[in-house]
């Protein structure tokens, strides 16, 4: 890969819809912007979350414009996984009208359990048809499987999350990160690259996760978020009207 890489398109993102996130949606648009952004993705929270945004905030994302001050913009949200079975705290009927989901394993939503859980809890939410990332996995409270998952996640054309946030906040994740994209490597299984931003100074800061990658010499083809025209076509090729 390139030492000089460039990610045009930030696939996640909070808004202060959220208590614990700090920025507006333009905020985040600006600084996003200054840094580099072609396109920002709002993910916010899924309700399960207790400071997360309220259910009406995602069904009319729909009046929000395509493009602030000259950035693309993408709606859609962090979904939590509930349980082993993959269950999310979205309804399809929600999920099908989003840009983009994100699903993730989060503490307040789900009980830390066995690595064969974890795994388990992975795969049934491949199967998942709306969800197009598994994020920030990398987190070491729920291992899984590797192998296994990012088999699964190659097959059914979902994207492993590398979340930059988690070098600073999931103590542990460094190495795990590495590993996660060791395997996407070896396997062929796409991938995003995340600020996974909650303060509008973070929106398109990728740096850690970036030398990671640059370190183990990823291969930019598989980066689906290098640039918008490369991620609007992955998200096409998913079923996404965007």
């Amino acid at each position: 890969m390139s030492k000089n890489i460039k990610i045009l398109v930030d696939t996640h993102t909070h808004t202060n819809c959220s208590d614990h996130a700090f920025g507006s949606l333009c905020e985040n648009i600006h600084y996003g912007k200054q840094n580099g952004m072609q396109m920002v993705c709002m993910t916010n929270h899924a309700p399960a979350i207790p400071d997360s945004a309220h259910i009406w905030h995602f069904i009319t994302m729909h009046e929000l414009p395509d493009y602030i001050e000259g950035v693309r913009l993408l709606c859609g949200c962090e979904a939590n996984i509930l349980n082993k079975d993959g269950n999310i705290d979205m309804t399809e009927e929600h999920l099908r009208k989003m840009d983009v989901v994100i699903a993730s394993i989060h503490r307040p939503c789900y009980e830390s359990r066995e690595l064969a859980d974890h795994t388990e809890t992975w795969l049934n939410v491949i199967e998942n048809p709306y969800v197009n990332i598994l994020g920030h996995s990398g987190n070491p409270l729920f291992p899984y499987d590797k192998d296994v998952v990012i088999r699964a996640a190659k097959e059914k054309n979902k994207c492993i999350e590398i979340n930059n946030h988690s070098y600073s906040v999931r103590e542990g994740s460094r190495e795990n990160c590495r590993a996660i994209a060791e395997k996407c490597k070896e396997l062929g299984c796409r991938i995003v690259v995340g600020s996974d931003a909650h303060t509008p100074f973070d929106v398109g800061s990728f740096g850690k996760a970036a030398e990671m990658l640059e370190e183990i010499d990823f291969p930019e083809e598989l980066i689906m978020n290098t640039t918008p025209e490369k991620f609007l076509s992955y998200l096409r090729s998913v079923g996404r009207d965007v």
